[in-house]
């Protein structure tokens, strides 16, 4: 094997792992959060410290990608898995719910940089013809990382306590750094404007108050139609805007755009939601409703890694056959039961982890594609920006429907689950149609 084969090697094993730690640390908090209200206190606020790392690493997203243009994605690589860490070490540490809720938004601030920058260097590191392929492996590690989490995080608090769920980052941080530190090698984008702190002020509040949304929607709706009038009026206006209107022009973006941060929500409402209906139907522990689901997780990864080898070019037919799997998914999904045999419940999740394979990486492939190379990182934070956005207000969404499910029947959790999921359909119809229009 070649020096520059064993580094590319390498430097792919460092920024996955970065995504890996990213995507984990959204969903292996959440299967702590009683025994860390039990040891802290704070239980109303206990929502927060999922919430707080959600919302930095989201609103931060867009801003990694510019900064990268200007500094090189391999020291703002390093930089925010450093940041990541340390917010990990302090997270642990903490000996209150505030500090803990300080400590987490400082780790989602570091995260928001470990999806953004693999998902450019990743395309910049091989050639165009293989970004498909290469971009399968993220959509393998969110899948693993989004459905591990849970059964992992429950291991990792019955054997070690809470604590350990941060503490764990550490070494795999100091692995992640030391692979991209030493094998990443990437010319320095040309970037002669400016950095848009301005804009990236305003597209970070625009980005939490949308996200503020379903917990405050007249103060918060308020807030992101005005911080999205100030966002739109700036970046068209910016010598060197954050999100160029000119990605916006391209007909490929119009519907990418859009088309991932539907993905997000249908995504968001479905990993989160699913592991409390197996609990609530199968009397299934965290960990058990974790590992049920492997259909999910084992056909994601599978037709992630297939669909980015076998795609090529034609994006399209893909994309168009994973929308119409994720509505069939869904149809599924409505049609379970309390009484429901758990094999028809796992074919259904891996119809889903199917449709949604085709879909996810390859949507970036598309947006990655249609950019001009100036604008791949800019394009690139805007996806994953929409992704983000849409998987929060996806859970957000669902959750608020849960529980007006469940105001009079508080024990029917296992038949007002798969009700609610059923919103899912029309909007995976939705998909489909935008879709439609997608450039060939």
């Amino acid at each position: 094997m070649s020096v520059n084969l064993t580094r590319k090697t390498m430097a792919t094993a460092g920024l996955l792992l970065g995504m890996l730690l990213s995507v984990l640390d959204q969903t292996v908090v959440a299967i702590a959060l009683p025994a860390i209200a039990e040891d802290l206190g704070g239980m109303d606020a206990i929502g927060w410290i999922v919430t707080s790392y959600v919302l930095a690493s989201t609103a931060t997203g867009a801003l990694y990608g510019r900064v990268s243009d200007r500094f090189g994605r391999r020291a703002v690589f390093l930089v925010a898995l450093a940041v990541f860490a340390v917010g990990s070490a302090l997270s642990g540490l903490a000996q209150t719910t505030p500090q803990l809720i300080a400590a987490r938004t400082l780790q989602g601030i570091g995260a928001g940089a470990l999806f953004v920058i693999p998902a450019v260097a990743l395309s910049e590191l091989y050639p165009r013809h293989l970004r498909s392929r290469v971009q399968g492996f993220t959509g393998g590690v969110f899948a693993l990382a989004s459905v591990g989490g849970p059964p992992a995080g429950g291991l990792i608090t019955d054997a070690a306590g809470w604590r350990w769920i941060f503490y764990v980052n550490l070494p795999l941080a100091v692995v992640g750094m030391a692979l991209t530190g030493y094998a990443l090698r990437l010319p320095k984008p040309d970037a002669a404007g400016g950095l848009d702190l301005a804009g990236a002020l305003l597209i970070a509040g625009t980005a939490v108050s949308l996200l503020l949304v379903t917990e405050s929607p007249a103060g918060a709706g308020v807030a992101f139609a005005v911080l999205l009038t100030l966002s739109v009026w700036w970046q068209r206006r910016a010598p060197d805007p954050m999100l160029p209107p000119r990605l916006f022009a391209v007909p490929a973006l119009r519907v990418v755009l859009p088309a991932t941060a539907l993905l997000g929500a249908l995504l968001g409402g479905s990993l989160v939601y699913l592991p409390t209906f197996l609990q609530a139907a199968y009397g299934m522990g965290a960990t058990a409703a974790g590992l049920a689901l492997t259909p999910y997780v084992l056909t994601f990864t599978a037709v992630s890694f297939v669909a980015g080898a076998g795609v090529g070019t034609r994006f399209k037919p893909f994309l168009l056959a994973g929308a119409s799997i994720v509505v069939l998914g869904f149809v599924l999904l409505s049609r379970l039961e309390p009484g429901t045999p758990y094999a028809p419940a796992a074919v259904t999740l891996g119809v889903l982890g199917a449709g949604f394979g085709l879909l996810m990486q390859n949507l970036v492939v598309v947006a990655q594609n249609a950019a001009a190379p100036a604008d791949l990182a800019a394009t690139t934070s805007a996806t994953m920006t929409a992704r983000g956005l849409g998987l929060s207000l996806g859970v957000a969404a669902f959750g608020n429907l849960l529980t007006r499910e469940l105001e009079n029947s508080p024990q029917a959790t296992a038949a007002a689950v798969p009700e609610v999921l059923a919103w899912g359909i029309p909007a995976a119809v939705v998909l489909v149609a935008l879709l439609v229009f997608l450039p060939r």
